[in-house]
């Protein structure tokens, strides 16, 4: 197993540790019956933070990806963003930090955007990617105030069909996840932590418990929502 695996495998059992990765059936913002869910929320105490955000800084500077500065989306974003900025400020690597706010404030400084001046390449840390609109969201802002959204790190690459928003209001699967379009259309790299197929590499190596009907439920939701 290669270490970019090992890293995969270790960060899966830490998000099922943490109860932040969970099995059972949830309904996705595009309609689907998940079998599995990953709310990033729960890595809700210091040492979780501080564990999350060195697998985050590994894979950052594993990626070779080149930044100037932090961005955290609201609202999930934020303690994220923050916490990498601080890991990778430990780690020697000392870059600006800044958020948004999902209401403009009308008093004191104002505005929707806190933390440093964007600008230079600016690297977007986020929990996942699902349609993609909160992405496509962010580098409104960040482009609006001068700057260029250059890449995004996520924790989890779910790889499946991403949506797409009819004339009618209603929506389509397309053949290509929110990562996808991302790196092909928005023309920005992507460093993920770990994907779905991490997740499934780790249930076919467990036989106890409920891994195996974990593993067929996952396996059956990927062939039908799944991309590569």
């Amino acid at each position: 197993m290669s270490n970019q695996d090992a890293v995969a495998q270790e960060f899966v059992a830490f998000a099922l540790e943490c109860g932040v990765l969970r099995f059972g059936e949830f309904k996705t913002k595009a309609g689907r019956m998940s079998p599995y869910f990953f709310n990033a929320g729960l890595f809700d105490d210091g040492a979780k933070l501080l564990r999350l955000a060195e697998f985050y800084a590994q894979r950052i500077l594993a990626s070779g990806i080149e930044f100037d500065m932090i961005f955290g989306p609201a609202y999930k974003g934020i303690p994220l963003g923050a916490a990498v900025a601080i890991e990778l400020a430990r780690r020697g690597r000392n870059v600006p930090f800044a958020y948004n706010r999902k209401e403009a404030k009308d008093h004191g400084e104002g505005g929707t955007l806190v933390g440093a001046p964007l600008q230079g390449r600016v690297l977007v840390v986020d929990d996942v990617m699902s349609a993609g609109t909160a992405v496509r969201e962010s580098i409104a802002l960040i482009e609006k105030a001068g700057a260029r959204a250059h890449a995004v790190a996520i924790a989890l690459d779910r790889q499946e069909m991403a949506t797409e928003k009819q004339a009618d209001g209603s929506t389509i699967d397309v053949p290509y996840s929110a990562v996808q379009y991302v790196q092909n259309t928005l023309k920005m790299q992507v460093c993920a932590i770990a994907k779905l197929s991490d997740l499934m590499q780790y249930l076919a190596q467990r036989s106890g418990g409920d891994s195996a009907e974990h593993h067929q439920r996952v396996l059956a939701y990927r062939q039908r929502y799944g991309v590569e």
